[in-house]
């Protein structure tokens, strides 16, 4: 349970590992107190640090797990302030032969279950705890990508549309969220060495400014900025976390 003290507190979803696992530990390394769900259960050494609150395994693709994961939060928090959510877990699903999905190939069904994690989770996550992050006077930080902006040669159109919609969405939250004292703001990471960069992503490096592709601590870093004091008086905004790759 969370101590009674002057702590922050943030969710992170899709904790489990890549961007969220490196955004958990820049939280925890900070002090914060931290809530996470995901599909897998945490790393051993990650549940030792007596910072990591609580992980709650959930399948943000159904509806009734999202609601059980809030109402078990909303628990754990016990009526005190949430300074921050960050909506990080994703999917892109490919065909069993590694090919892009657009639009005119693949199962429609695997269009649903995209934007059911990519979209319609977060959504249901900021109204599960607009109450406790209107008390922590908090941020939302939701997590897009370069792929909603442009077309992307291995990205599918299904994930792309998703992470389109919630940079839409995070401009319109960001507009009702002010009332409550609450700012949302996105990060659109580039091309990030997780678990979903294939070798053939090596041939757009050349793209990059920077010439190399980022860290997931580069992005977990931009995150805790959204999140902090420094911050305060942005919203609305989606910061670009893609060496210069977005520049073309």
């Amino acid at each position: 349970m969370i101590g009674v003290d002057d702590r922050r507190t943030v969710v992170v979803t899709g904790a489990s590992r890549g961007i969220g696992h490196a955004t958990a530990k820049v939280f925890l390394e900070r002090g914060w107190r931290i809530l996470t769900c995901s599909r897998d259960d945490v790393p051993p050494e990650c549940r030792r640090d007596p910072n990591w609150t609580c992980h709650i395994p959930t399948d943000l693709g159904d509806a009734d797990s999202v609601a059980h994961f809030v109402e078990q939060a909303n628990v754990i928090l016990e009526g005190r302030p949430l300074h921050a959510l960050i909506n990080n877990a994703g999917m892109s699903p490919k065909t069993p032969y590694k090919e892009r999905l657009g639009c005119l190939n693949g199962d429609l069904d695997a269009w649903h279950d995209v934007l059911e994690i990519n979209f319609f989770a977060p959504l249901r996550l900021v109204r599960g705890f607009a109450a406790a992050l209107h008390r922590g006077r908090g941020a939302v930080v939701n997590v897009t990508s370069i792929a909603g902006h442009a077309v992307h040669p291995f990205a599918g159109s299904a994930y792309a549309i998703s992470k389109a919609a919630l940079s839409a969405l995070t401009r319109e939250l960001a507009h009702e969220c002010a009332a409550l004292d609450i700012r949302v703001n996105a990060v659109a990471p580039g091309e990030i060495e997780t678990a979903m960069i294939q070798p053939e992503y090596e041939v757009m490096i050349p793209r990059i400014p920077l010439e190399r592709m980022g860290s997931p601590q580069d992005v977990a870093s931009a995150i805790f900025f959204l999140c902090s004091p420094d911050s305060g008086y942005i919203t609305g905004s989606e910061l670009w976390v893609t060496g210069g790759q977005h520049l073309y």
